[in-house]
């Protein structure tokens, strides 16, 4: 449960996370985690909100004396058209996932995925550097799209994007320019040939989901292998790497990263990532 209590009083701030439905995330178990751990006055609810509801929920936050919140499926994308400000990283993703509720009653949105791909990826290889070489990146939704930006900003100098949907992939390399390449699946063994790094952004391996079902061999021994999915946390992709000596990298750090700047800009404490932490979130299921 973490250390420490949690105190609510009347005068707790308070914060939350929005989506449709609500009942999976595991952002409340997170926060509240940090909550108890730094004896935070506060709160941190779920939100069960449909998408025709969205804008007025959005802009009852300030109303209410929310500092903020998350966001999460399937408000992203459209949060990015009632926000009164958005973050320049955000504008690239083309969606948000943290809002913070300024002084004056606007909404900040920004979008906090990028930064915790990459700092998942250094904190689970040490030494990782995205202009080692091309990246391989499997999906192109939405957390794909971050994982791009995130590696470009980082300083990749070629992603190559596969998806089973070649024109969903040639959108994400048209709106982010000339780093990104889009290949069709069936030419994913060429492009794996000398990447540095595999990510899979799709949902194919996740419980209850088709598997993902590739093959490893024509990928770099040296090349870094990490996985979105975090349900299951070692997921096929992670084994099978793993197996033939690949580094790898699960999902689950993302998720923690990525909510470290809502945290601070609304509780005013920047917490820390720790094992505790990610056993906590595991032992929930």
């Amino acid at each position: 449960m973490g250390n420490g209590t949690h105190i609510i009083s009347g005068r707790a701030k308070t914060a939350g996370v929005m989506g449709w439905p609500i009942g999976h995330s595991k952002s409340p178990a997170l926060h509240n985690f940090w909550l108890r751990q730094h004896h935070i006055d506060g709160a941190y609810v779920p939100m069960a909100v449909k998408p025709e509801h969205l804008t007025q929920a959005l802009r009852a936050l300030s109303a209410q004396g929310f500092a903020g919140v998350n966001l999460t499926v399937p408000h992203k994308e459209a949060a990015t058209t009632i926000v009164d400000e958005i973050s320049d990283v955000a504008k690239k993703i083309g969606a948000i996932n943290t809002i913070f509720v300024l002084p004056d009653g606007r909404l900040r949105g920004t979008n906090t995925d990028a930064f915790g791909f990459i700092e998942n990826l250094k904190q689970g290889f040490t030494g990782f550097n995205a202009a080692a070489g091309p990246a391989v990146v499997l999906g192109a939704g939405g957390a794909a799209r971050a994982v791009c930006v995130a590696l470009i900003d980082a300083g990749c100098r070629e992603v190559r994007v596969i998806n089973r949907t070649l024109a969903r992939g040639e959108a994400l390399a048209k709106s982010l320019g000339a780093k990104i390449k889009t290949l069709p699946w069936q030419n994913l063994a060429t492009a794996m040939k000398d990447a540095a790094l595999l990510v899979n952004a799709t949902s194919l391996g996740m419980t209850g989901q088709p598997p993902l079902d590739i093959d490893l061999s024509s990928l770099p021994k040296t090349a870094v292998v990490t996985d979105l999915v975090y349900a299951p946390l070692d997921t096929a992709l992670l084994v099978a790497g793993r197996e033939r000596g690949n580094p790898t990298v699960d999902g689950l750090g993302m998720l923690l990263y990525q909510a470290q700047a809502g945290f601070e800009g609304w509780f005013g404490v920047k917490p820390s990532v720790t094992p505790e932490l990610r056993q906590h979130l595991l032992s929930l299921g």
